[in-house]
């Protein structure tokens, strides 16, 4: 697809370079993405209110409380099938909004069905496939589990953009993942650890704020350990779900537009021949040069700062 390579995320990118251009793409887009996201994240609160986990509290009886998580299921995965769906919507719209201007979000939710069937199979399998990670990083320990999440992390931030661009089917997505993944191994786990400590620092800033009208009902569970069941009450409560609603607003893009330009550094790094090294050959351990890419010189013609 020749127009793709005028999306303003598609460039070869260093460390910096992809953190900066996240930010500006995301001011740039800032009033569609949030009002889009803001629905999406209302119908997500909406629908969680249907799982009520206080109901699980006053259970003593082990085959009772079994009994009630199993009627849990059902709600947890239509959700789960949702959340996909809406996920599928927003990167279709990041990635052909900006080379589309006839492309609104009416025709991101039409176009977009065509991807969510495969996508959500491949999710399946990525599923699998990731608590099999996970029970091997188990066995090594603290770090292997880490390792683990980053990697199975890598390899889900490439599936949508592949599949939208590159028209791949299940198959060709999978192999094409793990392809453009292990092409940059490194820079790319290390962009993806770098992205999700950002992504956890923020998250834990607005739930601060949102939590400060509700700082009283916490005060008191503190003084009267006898009512702490009654802090959960503040999930339910109308204004909790509404800024909620508005912090999810606020972060949910910034997930399909890193993996935008994670799935552009590859894709531009492949078509130019000049990707960066797995690794470090010395000893074979990763520096912090290896996040960045290789400098240029001033009139390379491949520079991003090249100035015309």
């Amino acid at each position: 697809m020749e127009q793709i390579n005028n999306h303003p995320l598609y460039r070869k990118h260093n460390i910096d370079t992809a953190m900066s251009s996240l930010w500006e793409f995301y001011k740039s887009m800032f009033l569609p993405l949030f009002l889009i996201s803001l629905v999406m994240s209302f119908v997500m609160q909406y629908a969680s209110t249907f799982i009520d986990m206080k109901e699980l509290q006053n259970i003593t009886d082990p085959m009772v409380m079994l009994e009630k998580i199993r009627g849990y299921i059902l709600p947890i995965i239509l959700i789960s099938i949702l959340n996909l769906f809406f996920t599928t919507i927003l990167h279709y719209y990041i990635i052909f909004r900006p080379i589309d201007n006839g492309n609104n979000i009416f025709i991101s939710i039409v176009k977009s069905l065509k991807y969510y069937i495969p996508y959500l199979i491949i999710m399946v399998l990525l599923a699998f496939v990731g608590t099999i990670a996970l029970v091997l990083g188990i066995l090594a320990l603290v770090v292997g589990v880490f390792f683990s999440l980053l990697y199975v992390m890598t390899l889900y931030f490439f599936i949508l953009p592949i599949m939208m661009v590159e028209e791949t089917n299940i198959g060709d997505t999978i192999k094409r993942t793990i392809k453009l993944t292990h092409m940059n191994f490194w820079p790319n786990i290390g962009w993806v650890a770098v992205f999700i400590i950002i992504l956890i620092v923020v998250s834990v800033i607005f739930s601060g704020i949102i939590l400060l009208p509700f700082s009283l009902s916490f005060v008191k569970s503190i003084l009267h350990p006898e009512d702490a069941s009654k802090v959960l009450d503040v999930t339910t409560n109308p204004l909790f779900i509404i800024l909620s609603t508005i912090v999810n607003a606020l972060t949910l893009p910034l997930m399909p537009v890193f993996a935008c330009i994670l799935y552009f550094n590859g894709k531009a790094s492949e078509e130019q021949g000049n990707y960066v090294e797995h690794v470090n050959h010395e000893n074979g351990r990763v520096r912090v040069e290896d996040l960045y890419a290789k400098p240029y010189a001033d009139d390379h013609p491949d520079n991003p700062d090249r100035k015309d």
